[in-house]
Formats: structure tokens, sequence, C-alpha cells
């Protein structure tokens, strides 16, 4: 609670103020309860998606300046509302929202798909240098498979689906790459691999779409490949095996490119129905296995993704398909890998808990998230939902479920820190008063010190790295303002600890300070 409001209020006011002020807001804002005290490591996510969002193209045609004004005000919204990390999609149907001299400039920029924006600028550069100065991670979004969203869409003569029309197909209208082809893996895995060299993203992320979702009637057209390729084998397993060599190739490109980089997945929410294999959860809908050919809990087994994002955008108590029991199911078959749920914020704020009595089920469901050993966080569907307030739902985040500051979750081998920091101190700068340190350059490597945290204790408050509400910010930046006129009386006898976070979120031992 203090570390939300001290952000808020700092200055001259001091931390026990600020703590006071933090309580009487949540006594004035309507239906917040007071909530259990939330962890120190969480992931806190949120997609902004680009594809069907008429926003961009808009903004971009008023020039470049009013499109990044938006970029840079949803990130801060998300920032705003506890969110630790911006899924920012920049590859929805073979294009690209960023330069790339691989696939052609995205339509939902610019409005027509091959078309630089002018004058040029990065969308995907730009976001995670946003989303990075707040001490946000950025995953950058790809859609695989996908080649068109409409059957209306015409494509540039040069675009590879044009080249090499062989190792696509057309399905309900649409293209999609062929998932067949060898050619088509190394093609995806090129993008992957240019995108994870030349940007500081902290991870990639995909979606649900791998074979097309089924429409009653349609046959995917794939007879050609399965001939070619499928040398007698059952076509199902063959198409789920054509799929788990992509995302095994892609996850051995990611790491041999930078190794800290994650690679996660956000599958549908239902890997397999009890009724067709007894692991199945109790649900009755599409399945992530069967009708999308992705058998996701294999590549969590296999150790070819770092974490799972399943879509329980449903209801806690939907009858086909219950978000609350699937939440269980998906802890108790995590196949050692983080599990974040992916959260529908409409349905979820306009839909009452009927067990407790509340009047959405926002309380449940993030409860539900940190009652579960193996549920590490919640991603918001969607991020825009948020960014509008949509019911209240960010100022719920802010001052009640997300009102602390999180780390998001830690990767790699946990022997293995980043070097505290060095010389920390009180300096006055233009008049104002700032906590600064030093770190270790960064040198390429997955032990680099990128973030750190700055933590606040009162007088007779213990030094406790485990107290949330000691933590005052998460920071690329190696300073922290800790006074507006540079009066420091009222931070007398109080101690700070400042820690460094690597490229893989694990935390060095604290440099402290006392005043």
């Amino acid at each position: 609670m203090a570390s939300k409001l001290y952000k808020i209020f700092s200055g001259n006011v001091s931390h026990a103020l600020c703590t006071l002020h933090c309580a009487l807001l949540m006594l004035l804002l309507p239906g917040f309860g007071v909530s259990a005290q939330n962890p120190k490591r969480e992931f806190r996510g949120a997609w902004l998606h680009i594809i069907g969002q008429s926003q961009y193209q808009d903004l971009q045609r008023r020039g470049s300046e009013k499109l990044k004004e938006y970029i840079t005000d949803q990130i801060d919204r998300l920032h705003r509302a506890g969110c630790n990390a911006v899924i920012f999609q920049v590859r929805p149907c073979a294009d690209a929202a960023y330069v790339s001299d691989i696939e052609p400039w995205s339509s939902w920029i610019t409005g027509k798909r091959g078309k630089a924006p002018a004058p040029l600028w990065d969308p995907l550069e730009f976001a995670i240098e946003e989303a990075h100065k707040r001490g946000m991670e950025l995953h950058a979004w790809l859609n695989p498979y996908r080649v068109t969203s409409s059957p209306k869409e015409v494509l540039p003569s040069d675009h590879i689906s044009k080249l090499h029309p062989e190792r696509f197909f057309r399905y309900d209208g649409k293209v999609f790459f062929d998932p067949a082809y060898p050619e088509n893996r190394e093609y995806i895995c090129d993008v992957v691999r240019d995108i994870t060299k030349r940007y500081d993203i902290d991870a990639i992320h995909i979606d649900d779409y791998f074979y097309p979702y089924p429409v009653a009637g349609k046959s995917i057209p794939d007879d050609a490949s399965f001939k070619k390729f499928g040398s007698g084998a059952n076509r199902a397993d063959w198409r789920r095996h054509n799929v788990d060599m992509l995302i095994e190739q892609m996850h051995s490109v990611i790491k041999e490119t930078k190794p800290w980089v994650r690679f996660g997945v956000s599958p549908f929410g239902i890997w397999r129905n009890k009724k067709t294999d007894p692991r199945g959860s109790d649900s009755n809908g599409l399945q992530n296995y069967d009708g999308l050919y992705a058998d996701v809990l294999l590549w969590a087994r296999n150790g070819w993704v770092d974490y799972l994002a399943p879509q329980l955008y449903w209801t806690l108590d939907f009858k086909a398909a219950p978000s609350r029991h699937l939440a269980h199911w998906w802890n108790d078959n995590s196949e050692g890998v983080d599990i974040y749920i992916g959260q529908d914020v409409q349905r979820t704020m306009t839909n009452a808990d009927t067990r407790t009595g509340d009047k959405n089920e926002l309380a449940t469901k993030v409860r539900l998230s940190r009652d579960l050993p193996n549920i590490k966080g919640n991603v918001w569907w969607h991020g825009y939902w948020v960014t509008d307030n949509l019911k209240g739902v960010a100022d719920s985040l802010a001052y009640v479920h997300q009102q602390t500051v999180a780390l998001p979750p830690a990767y790699g081998d946990p022997k293995v820190e980043p070097k505290p920091v060095k010389h920390l101190r009180l300096k006055k700068k233009d008049g104002k008063t700032y906590l600064e340190w030093q770190a270790e350059k960064p040198a390429g490597k997955a032990d680099d010190p990128v973030r750190f945290v700055v933590y606040s204790f009162l007088p007779d408050e213990p030094v406790d790295l485990e107290n949330v509400e000691a933590i005052m910010t998460l920071t690329p930046r190696e300073e922290y303002l800790v006074s507006e006129d540079g009066d420091t009386r009222a931070l007398k006898g109080m101690r700070f600890a400042v820690t460094a976070l690597d490229r893989n979120n694990r935390e060095s031992k604290p440099m402290e300070l006392k005043l």
C-alpha cells in the first residue's frame, strides 16, 4: 500500500503519511475491499493487438508523432494499473510492425500492406523503449501461420505466398502457411531470429492460431502436402508433428540467438476434454490437441516453451468451460513451466461471482491465480479494456490487486545472480534529492544488471526484501527521486536498499543506506 501511494505523493511526504493517504483513498473508492498481501513476484501482462485496431493507421495518417503518443499513453496507463509486461503485436499476418527486410509493413500501421510509415520510424523499437523506461517487460507477439485475416485482402505481388503458392493453402477464404513445409518453418524462424537479434525484447510470444480454427463443413486443403510429407502417417498426428517441429525450432533459434529471451505461447484454454481423454479437463469445447493440432503439454514437457498463457476467457462457472475449474487443471498440468492465466477483462468485469456475491469476478480470479502454486500471474485481454478502465478495472488493479510493485518471475539457474550495485548515496541535483547508485555495465550476458529494485523502510522497520510494501519502484535508471525540493528531513532514520535484476529477473544481494 505504501509503495503505490509513495509514488503518487512522493516529494516532501513521509513514508508513513503516504500509507495514510493510501488507506483514505481506498475508502473513498466504491466497491474496493481489503486485499491480502500481493506477491513479490507475479507476471502482470496485457495484450495490445494491432489487428482490427484502426486507431493505429488513423493516427499514423495524422503523423508518426501522433501514433507514438498513443502507444506511450497505452503503455503508461498499463503501468499505472500495476502491469509489469506489455505483449505487443508485431506480426499479425506475415507482416511487420517494425523495420524488416523479410516481410512487408503491416497495413494495420500504415493502411496498406508494404507501405512504410512516413517519416520512417519503428513501432516495435519505440514500444520497447517506452516499456523498458517504466521498468516493464516487452514481449514481441507474432502469429506464425496466418497470412490474411479477410477473404478480401489483396497481397503484394512480391509476397512470399505469391512467390511460392504451393507452400500455402486457403481455408475459409483466408491464406495460411502450410505447416508441413520445412521451408515455411525456416522462413518463420528467420523472422523470429531477426527480431530476437535486432531488438532488446524480453520474450517472443505466439498466440492460439496454429492450424486454422475449424469451420463446419470445411476441410483443411492439405492433401498435396500430406501426400508429399505424410509417409502414411495418421493425418491428425502428422499435423500435430508439423506444429511440434516449428515450436521446437523456434525455441532453438531464440535460445541460440539470445539465451535470456523467453518463449511463451498463449493457447486456447482447453487442451482436451475429459470425455475425449481421461487426462483432459471437465469441459466441453474446442480442443487444442484435436481442433488446432497443438499439443501444448508436449511442448512444456520437452522444455520448448518457458511459459504458457492459456486463454481462460470464460466466466468462472460457464457450463461448457468453467474458468474456475480450468485454472486448477492448468495448474495441475503445468509440466514444469510457468502458467499465466489469460483473463477476459470484459467478461470478468460484467459478470458477478455468484458464490461470493461480488458484483464482478475480478477478485476471485486474481485470488485463484495466487492460490494455485504453478500459476504465476495473469495476462489481461485485451489491454485496451484496461487502459479504458472498463467498469473500473484499472482502478481495481491499481489500488487493490496490483497496487504493489511486482517483480516478474525469474528464469534460469537460481544460483546465478547479477552483481550488487555499488556506491549507494543521496545526491542533490537541480534542487531535488535523488538516491543514486552504480552498477556493472551490460555486456550482452544473461546476468547483466538491467533493472533495479528500490526498497524503503521506516526507522522501526526491519530491512526485509520480502516485504512487498517496501518496494518503491522497478526502474532501469541508476537513480530514484526521494525529494522534489531537496528537503530530506522527513526521511531521517529511514533505510533504503537497492538490488539489481538481470535479464532473467534474478535479483542481486542488496546495497543498503541509512539516512
